[in-house]
């Protein structure tokens, strides 16, 4: 029921009274199963995370079976928007979670990565991820938003503008954004997520070997 809420509603819609009200009782009647909103994040992020694929590390392919890892994350977060937002500033310890983060760890464990860097690299990967999903949230709400005011929205057309808002820009003052207008705003949202991955990934393998 929560996970409906947020994806017609969005995180932030979504309460103990919220949910109690769809219920038909009272919030006091969900406290004596869920004990705040915190304990109400970790359940959501429990039943998602456990959609999350991870494969068994093979040395010889752990960086590609990575990245594929980061991008499966993204997928399951779209599938389930809103739940992005709940994993800020919460440190999971619910079993699904644990398995994931023991899974990544396993991961780079499997290619070589020195323990410290492995650590902090999944937490990296869990921010980096989880804000790519909750920016596509704040974007599709805006776009519902414009849709009931009877608005044109959409990503060529935000695209569109910010390229011709560079391009507009003075040349004297900002002679590289004005005349990369094109590269500044080209690619789609996966090609950039795909970079990114690519980047934190690759990254990693080279301050291991730096490390050895």
């Amino acid at each position: 029921m929560a996970l409906a809420q947020m994806q017609e509603k969005g995180y932030d819609a979504v309460s103990m009274r919220s949910i109690a009200k769809e219920l038909g009782t009272g919030p006091a009647s969900l406290y004596a199963h869920v004990a705040n909103r915190d304990e109400l994040d970790q359940l959501l992020i429990e039943r998602v995370a456990g959609e999350f694929p991870m494969p068994e590390p093979d040395p010889e392919r752990w960086d590609e079976q990575l990245k594929q890892a980061l991008l499966d994350m993204l997928t399951v977060y779209r599938a389930h928007p809103g739940v992005a937002r709940a994993t800020l500033a919460m440190i999971p310890t619910s079993p699904a979670a644990l398995r994931n983060a023991e899974g990544v760890m396993a991961l780079c464990r499997a290619g070589g990565v020195p323990d410290q860097l492995a650590a902090w690299a999944c937490d990296m990967f869990a921010l980096y991820m989880g804000a790519v999903a909750i920016e596509e949230d704040v974007w599709r709400m805006r776009a519902a938003t414009a849709a009931e005011d009877g608005e044109p929205y959409g990503e060529e057309a935000v695209v569109a503008a910010v390229r011709d808002h560079f391009a507009a820009l003075s040349p004297q003052e900002f002679p590289l954004l004005s005349s990369l207008a094109g590269v500044m705003t080209s690619g789609s949202g996966d090609d950039r997520v795909g970079f990114a991955v690519e980047i934190m990934v690759e990254g990693l393998k080279a301050l291991a070997r730096r490390s050895e």
